[in-house]
């Protein structure tokens, strides 16, 4: 079987690499998690809890160590690498906290002559595939409430966060969990897919792509097990003339190229009001320009560079595409040394004159490039922003709630953001460090 490597993007050195795990060493995984699953399903939820937070204090013990190593991994900036973690250690403690309610039983209403109880059983053993863009924040979703709930994980990590399955692996082995309770294989997308095929797990948690997430299904097609995707977006932002200006600016634009624009609920085409249209492109602009694109362990760099040279050039090409079709571009490269053709490093791009035929408007970007379009009024901006096969976040820039509730209630997509308030609405994805950024999470409903 061919070796998983990680390739840093940093300066395209190999940083790690692993063999799969083998057949044999995969079913022996299975074994022992049965077996330990079995001995903590009868383990009371309070000493759960325990290893829990042993387990996330001690991940956070790490910040130090784990920073830079992400950088290196998949590219995000140092300066901006602990704020994950604090994200990580929040969501856990939080589901960590609700777990003894979550799981306890539910009484219906009482019958005469029966007595009735509606108990949670775990499922078993979860299988979770981990994406690289928010290794630990992704993750976190599904590890921490599958252990909760009394099963047992199985977690296969992206091959561009290798290490990331590494530190999961030995803080979560330490914490006081039955041995083999928790496990991390290293599998290629072919072993991946006859795991789940073989009904060998119960469950399925994946954070990726779309296309991964058509495999996924496949492969579970007829093994009546829970597969839950969380997949990609093409997530619009609409900015009304009523819009506390500043604000909004300042956040569709970090919503737009935070994590250089690697981020599932990122921002990636934007609907102003005609009568704020030219002041809101002109400083969204000149914010984009004070970027600092750079290697990602310096902490003057607010832009690193993108995990993979390949993802890079999807977006050149995007961009490139809606050039020749009569798009105009606000951002000169070469203003952004490091930006160049074959590498990682992008500079952040605006564009003006786009419209739906182009696929910078229309399919996942991924990278540090959004659109702009002037909008005649809401009910322009409703159908725009529904003119997508995706439906994952939207957010929308207004002072007045009851504006924001009635377009909300018209978006096809999971979660809605309102500025300042956030309104939620189907999806289980998190919210970002503003409402606006929208950016760290990835849940997707892609409509059928």
């Amino acid at each position: 079987m061919t070796d998983i490597v990680c390739i840093s993007p940093v300066d395209g050195r190999e940083l790690v690499r692993r063999a799969p795990s083998s057949d044999a060493d995969v079913a022996q995984g299975v074994g022992h998690a049965r077996a330990a699953q079995r001995e903590w399903a009868r383990t009371p939820v309070a000493e759960r809890a325990q290893c829990m937070r042993v387990a996330v204090q001690a991940m956070l013990a790490m910040e130090r160590e784990i920073t830079p190593e992400l950088a290196l991994q998949m590219g995000r900036p140092v300066r901006y690498g602990a704020s994950e973690l604090r994200g990580f250690a929040e969501r856990a403690h939080y589901m960590i906290g609700i777990a003894e309610e979550a799981l306890a039983d539910i009484a219906p209403p009482p019958k005469e002559g029966f007595r009735r109880s509606i108990r949670r059983e775990p499922l078993g053993i979860v299988l979770t595939i981990a994406p690289w863009n928010y290794p630990y924040l992704t993750a976190v979703n599904s590890v921490v409430p599958a252990l909760m709930a009394g099963n047992a994980v199985l977690l296969k990590h992206a091959a561009q966060t290798l290490l990331v399955g590494d530190r999961f692996h030995k803080e979560f082995d330490g914490a006081g969990l039955p041995r083999g309770l928790f496990q991390v294989l290293t599998l290629g997308h072919p072993q991946t897919g006859a795991l789940i095929a073989s009904r060998a797990v119960d469950h399925v948690c994946f954070t990726g792509s779309v296309e991964a997430g058509r495999e996924i299904e496949r492969a579970a097609a007829g093994a009546f097990i829970g597969v839950g995707l969380e997949l990609g977006g093409k997530d619009p932002a609409y900015m009304r003339h009523d819009a506390a200006f500043d604000h909004a600016v300042e956040n569709i634009v970090d919503g737009a190229f935070f994590n250089s624009g690697q981020s599932c609920c990122g921002v990636e085409r934007v609907y102003v009001a005609a009568p704020i249209y030219d002041r809101f492109v002109e400083a969204a602009v000149a914010l984009t320009r004070n970027y600092v694109l750079g290697s990602p362990l310096d902490e003057a760099t607010t832009l690193g560079p993108m995990a993979k040279p390949s993802l890079a050039e999807t977006v050149r090409a995007q961009t490139g595409e809606a050039l020749a079709k009569g798009a105009k571009a606000h951002i000169e490269a070469r203003d952004f040394a490091m930006d160049r053709a074959g590498s990682p490093y992008l500079a952040p791009q605006i564009l003006t004159r786009v419209d739906h035929t182009m696929g910078v408007m229309t399919e996942e970007s991924f990278g540090p490039v959004v659109g702009i379009m002037k909008v005649a009024s809401d009910e322009e901006a409703i159908e725009l922003m529904n003119d997508s096969p995706y439906g994952l976040t939207a957010s929308i820039w207004t002072g007045d709630v009851e504006a924001a509730t009635r377009i909300g209630g018209q978006l096809r997509t999971g979660t809605v953001f309102m500025a300042p308030i956030i309104s939620i609405r189907r999806s289980p994805g998190p919210a970002s460090r503003t409402a606006g950024a929208a950016r760290r999470c990835r849940a997707s409903a892609m409509r059928r």
